[in-house]
């Protein structure tokens, strides 16, 4: 697709709408806008950048943009993995990055209502102060903003009892691709009013609309919980594990994760940490999250989590029963993909979902497709709860140039994805498809499936400007 280049003239009205403060033109201020946590060799840089402080100003920009034919690329923290973010074919960036208010926390309704590019982490903390959890969790929570939660419908360790993103969104307020705004769903929870397209928003990685308020809902904070740390000599027994847990305590994890010794290693060795518990032994470990009502009914859940791990392999199981001692191993797990994309000069990040009895075939048959690859080794992490794996691929071979490193990747990720969507999966949970996938993502789920959202992308977006090239071509 055509699009017409950012003229002096257009640069004018971007100043006259956002104020001179709020366009940026020179290269060494836009270029971090160029990437996102993918890494700098999928950049591509912007004519300019814009930063939106109010939702008027978005609507300025979105009808001379079609005026004007310039493609739009809206941008959180630029915390992604699929190049969501990156705006393809130049033209304008629209930093959402001023609009970080929480403009409500409405304890009667128990809601919060949000600007976009409010923090996770940030409005995790103002609700627990009542009481309350906003239980859409992403392991980026410390960086990134609830509107690209909301955009890629992201998932994290809380997914296997809370559910993703998309179940706590409640209400979003919109910008469309032509200008016009949109007023999805609210502060109520049941809704039967034609197609919604709050839920067509949700996981559209900003293709079709900028979101401005997000409403999301909340839930009284958890009782006392108890992290669990489990080793296993083998993916297998981890893996039986992960599901003998569930049907032996009855109850759901608030989370349950999984490392394996790649991983941890790394980690611990980088950060100058104490190594864990059987590290010398374990191939792999399982930690979860237990919640029990009252101290007994949590001893009793742990104990009884604890024998069913033991009775399936477990080298031992570890109770971390203070709160420092939680912080300890979740700041491995949390620390183990930015370890290794410290520590490597090419990293494939990304995810897939299997059904959780798959899980370590999926492990076995990754490792296989690997080995056709010289020079590369992986380690892997993931919400096993979820069945969502993420495959670390790192390029361990000296010298290779990023356009190498691009040709090697772009198959190998094609051949995990698609072996995920074989067994029974998807080629991604909650990274998005951006355009790192989209060709994988086309192969996944066929012409006649990606041809109704091509035709949903033109009722939206008819010029085709909004955050172009991402999820699919259009045509």
């Amino acid at each position: 697709m055509e699009y017409k280049k950012v003229t002096p003239e257009t640069l004018g009205e971007l100043r006259k709408i956002f104020g001179d403060r709020n366009v940026l033109t020179e290269a060494e201020k836009i270029e971090s806008y160029s990437y996102d946590e993918g890494g700098k060799q999928f950049s591509h840089m912007p004519e300019v950048v814009v930063k939106a402080e109010n939702e008027e100003q978005i609507v300025q920009l979105m009808k001379l943009a079609n005026r004007e034919h310039i493609p739009v690329t809206p941008r959180g923290a630029g915390s992604g993995l699929a190049g969501s973010a990156v705006p393809l074919y130049g033209g304008i960036v629209l930093s959402m990055e001023k609009m970080n208010r929480i403009l409500e926390i409405d304890e009667d309704n128990m809601v919060a209502v949000c600007e976009p590019a409010v923090i996770t982490n940030d409005l995790c903390k103002a609700v627990a102060e009542k009481g309350l959890l906003y239980a859409g969790y992403p392991m980026s929570t410390e960086t990134s903003y609830i509107s690209s939660n909301v955009a890629t419908n992201a998932g994290g360790s809380k997914v296997i009892k809370y559910g993703s993103t998309r179940s706590h969104v409640l209400g979003l307020e919109c910008i469309s691709p032509t200008g016009e705004k949109l007023v999805l769903g609210g502060k109520r929870r049941k809704e039967t009013s034609g197609y919604s397209l709050l839920q067509l928003m949700i996981g559209s990685e900003g293709t079709l609309g900028i979101m401005t308020k997000v409403i999301v809902n909340l839930i009284p904070a958890p009782n006392a919980t108890v992290d669990l740390l489990v080793p296993f000599g083998s993916f297998d027994d981890a893996v039986k594990a992960s599901s003998g847990v569930i049907r032996t305590t009855k109850v759901y994890p608030i989370s349950m994760e999984f490392m394996d010794i790649l991983g941890v290693k790394t980690t611990t060795e980088h950060l100058n940490l104490p190594a864990l518990p059987a590290q010398d032994k374990a191939q792999a470990y399982l930690l979860f999250t237990l919640e029990g009502k009252t101290p007994d009914e949590l001893d009793e859940l742990a104990e009884t989590a604890g024998s069913a791990c033991l009775e399936m392999g477990a080298l031992d199981v570890f109770v971390a029963s203070t709160r420092t001692e939680s912080e300890k191993v979740w700041n491995i797990r949390i620390n183990v993909p930015a370890v290794i994309l410290d520590n490597w000069p090419h990293v494939l990040t990304g995810d897939v979902v299997v059904p959780r009895s798959v899980t370590a075939d999926f492990i076995r048959r990754t490792q296989e497709i690997i080995e056709k690859y010289p020079g590369l080794q992986v380690s892997f992490v993931g919400h096993i709860g979820d069945g969502n794996l993420h495959p670390l691929v790192m390029d361990i071979m000296p010298n290779r140039s990023d356009k190498e490193w691009i040709e090697v990747s772009d198959k190998l990720y094609e051949e995990l994805c698609l072996l995920g969507s074989h067994m029974g999966g998807t080629v991604s949970g909650e990274h998005g498809i951006g355009f790192v996938k989209k060709h994988i993502l086309g192969e996944s789920l066929g012409d006649y499936t990606i041809s109704m959202m091509r035709g949903i992308k033109k009722v939206f977006d008819p010029n085709g400007i909004l955050n172009p090239g991402k999820i699919f071509d259009l045509k």
